[in-house]
């Protein structure tokens, strides 16, 4: 009997909570705060904080930083507003940072 896999997802690489599936992935080819980021259409076991504008490298959005649900690590933001129209994809959807995520069930 084969074993029976379960979908590839990213953890905390703090506390190994699963925060997304690899399947959710947009885009492998974004800047966060500490080197390259993930940009996904959903997060899961994730806390958002606060919304505030910020100046990115595309230009102004509001962001509100993501945390884990169990340690409150720094994972990465949620895109909330974007102000300029060809960056209206990004609006509700994840950054999640390379640095502060580890692959699980690959």
């Amino acid at each position: 009997m084969a074993d029976l896999v379960g979908p590839r997802l990213y953890s905390c690489c703090n506390c190994r909570n699963h925060v997304s599936l690899h399947d959710d992935i947009v885009s492998k080819a974004f800047q966060g705060r500490n080197g390259r980021a993930f940009l996904l259409s959903h997060a899961m076991n994730v806390v958002v904080g606060p919304k505030e504008d910020r100046h990115l490298l595309t230009g102004l959005h509001t962001v509100a930083d993501i945390y884990c649900a169990d340690c409150r690590e720094v994972l990465g933001w949620k895109y909330e507003r974007a102000y300029e129209a060809s960056q209206k994809y990004k609006e509700g959807k994840f950054i999640l940072e390379k640095s502060k995520i580890v692959k699980e069930n690959w």
